[in-house]
């Protein structure tokens, strides 16, 4: 019984670790995905579609992002709301 259990907890663990699901999430939350919209939000021109499309990937990532002193300057701004209202994503209240 003990073996059985030991085999099964492996068995979960490596599902976990295999799984698409955690595998994207874990890509999905990295600022540096948001790069295609640095010539919008620090130029304030209008942002691309990859851009757009970006922002709404980790959209529940941008608290997180606002939050952390190295890109809070960056996304924190009136650029970067007027990127995300181009885009359809509202900006977060966090």
């Amino acid at each position: 019984m003990g073996m059985l259990r030991l085999l099964m907890c492996i068995m979960l663990v490596v599902v976990g670790i295999n799984s698409p699901f955690s595998a994207k999430a874990a890509a999905i939350c990295n600022p540096i995905q948001l790069s295609p919209c640095a010539t919008a939000i620090l130029s304030s021109t209008a942002p691309s579609e990859t851009c757009c499309g970006k922002i709404k990937e980790q959209r529940h990532c941008l608290c997180n992002y606002i939050h952390n002193p190295r890109l809070q300057k960056f996304i924190n701004t009136p650029n970067a709301r007027k990127v995300a209202d181009t885009c359809g994503t509202p900006f977060p209240t966090c």
